[in-house]
């Protein structure tokens, strides 16, 4: 029996997928990567907002359209949607088959031998599993789905900041650490497949360890993976005020380890920040973006914004693009506020979709100027960069620097006079832009 395979939403989600997948392969089901040869199809679903929800609406009735007309004979949904309306989904979309929610993922192969047993006998009920994702065992084997060179560590589970506006706790659960001997026995295992890129991932990797003995253990753990054969290991995503002095010099002292921070600020307006949960105010995190920028040489940040979040009015919108033309942040992700049902923010008075769209895409257009005025900082300098392919278009190959994360910023284009294979590392002279991105030589 062939399976297919949709994967959505995050990193964190991209491994849970890799899990499903060594898992099916291990109890010897074939794993195809066209649906339409498929015999069952695992759509691994994001339920966060609302555009990541409908993205996920689409798939699976995209899938369902295989179901009726190309001879598909199942459908399994797992992931954050299948956790979030697991009463809701049968009903409203009687092509799925089986579903599975967060803390469940290791059920997969049952979901699926669920679905070959019900089509020898119909009187058989749909498959479903939500086990405690609290208490859930975390990691596991997988299967890499990203290019050999690099590769995702997901060192906790859920989140305990209570963001008023976010869903995340609700769906993923509190706050889990993972033990830092089973952490540190799958970066060896990702060091010896060949991984050059680390990229240490979480909900909220600042936290690590506090669940564990209440004290923050990131710094160590990094320091530990410091000592293994990777090239590069890069952070996402760091709560502001969780940040360190130990953790700042651990990054700072480190050469593996980047001068690249993931800090989703979400806002600056001190009213909207407590409004919001958040611990932060926008004269802490003004002095906290200062004091990185002091101390770890070469620093590029990269946050996410909410326009349209309670109490912001045209006042508190004006701020916080201000704030971005001071702080100069290098990247940013800017998303309209979404209300999502359950979440303390959705009860509140906020402006309506098409102004929060509309303040978003003006946040958009300022941190374009950041954005240009930093491109342009660093044409004429050196960089080393990590080949990822060549653009057969374009006629350069493509890779990225320090400065650059995987699938989330812009690449660096590049001439050489010779073959570069994918994974190496090269250094690169910094010449000009083409869209947006970065060009330049291989010296």
């Amino acid at each position: 029996m062939k399976i297919g395979f949709v994967s959505l939403g995050c990193s964190k989600n991209q491994m849970d997928t890799e899990v499903m997948l060594h898992e099916l392969m291990s109890a010897g089901f074939e794993i195809t990567p066209e649906e339409t040869e498929a015999d069952i199809v695992v759509i691994n679903t994001c339920g966060f907002i609302e555009s990541a929800k409908k993205e996920a609406i689409d798939n699976i009735l995209d899938i369902a359209w295989l179901k009726k007309h190309n001879g598909l004979k199942g459908i399994v949904v797992t992931g954050c949607l299948a956790e979030r309306y697991r009463e809701e989904i049968f009903t409203e979309m009687p092509e799925v088959d089986a579903l599975l929610g967060v803390g469940s993922i290791h059920n997969i192969v049952e979901a699926v031998e669920s679905i070959a047993a019900r089509l020898k006998n119909k009187k058989l009920p749909k498959y479903a599993s939500f086990e405690d994702k609290n208490t859930v065992r975390l990691g596991g084997d997988r299967i890499l789905t990203t290019p050999e060179f690099y590769s995702y560590i997901k060192i906790a589970e859920g989140c305990d900041n209570r963001c008023a506006y976010c869903a995340i706790p609700s769906i993923r659960g509190r706050f889990r650490s993972r033990p830092m001997e089973d952490l540190i026995a799958e970066a060896k295992q990702l060091e010896a497949l060949g991984v050059r890129e680390l990229n240490v991932i979480a909900q909220d990797i600042t936290s690590y360890g506090t669940d564990l003995n209440g004290e923050h253990q990131l710094a160590k753990l990094l320091k530990e993976l410091c000592k293994l054969d990777f090239h590069w290991i890069r952070l996402h995503y760091l709560y502001p005020d969780e940040i360190t002095d130990e953790l700042i010099d651990t990054i700072a002292a480190e050469p593996k380890i980047l001068p690249y921070l993931d800090i989703p600020i979400q806002h600056c307006n001190d009213t909207i920040l407590k409004a919001m949960n958040r611990r932060d105010t926008k004269a802490s995190l003004t002095t906290m973006l200062a004091k990185l920028r002091q101390r770890i040489p070469g620093l590029v940040l990269r946050t996410s914004l909410i326009t349209g979040l309670p109490y912001e009015d045209e006042a508190a919108f004006e701020e916080l693009c201000e704030f971005l033309r001071e702080v100069r942040i290098e990247r940013a992700g800017v998303f309209p506020f979404s209300p999502e049902e359950g979440t303390k923010a959705a009860q509140m008075d906020h402006v309506d979709t098409e102004e929060a769209k509309r303040r978003a895409e003006l946040a958009v257009d300022v941190q374009s100027d950041i954005i240009d005025d930093y491109n342009e900082s660093v044409l004429g300098t050196e960089r080393e960069v990590l080949c990822e392919g060549f653009d057969s278009q374009a006629q350069m190959f493509f890779g990225r620097s320090y400065a650059e994360s995987p699938d989330i910023d812009g690449r660096i284009y590049f001439t050489a006079e010779e073959e570069i294979a994918p994974g190496t590392f090269v250094n690169v002279r910094l010449t000009g832009t083409m869209d947006g991105e970065l060009t330049g030589e291989m010296v």
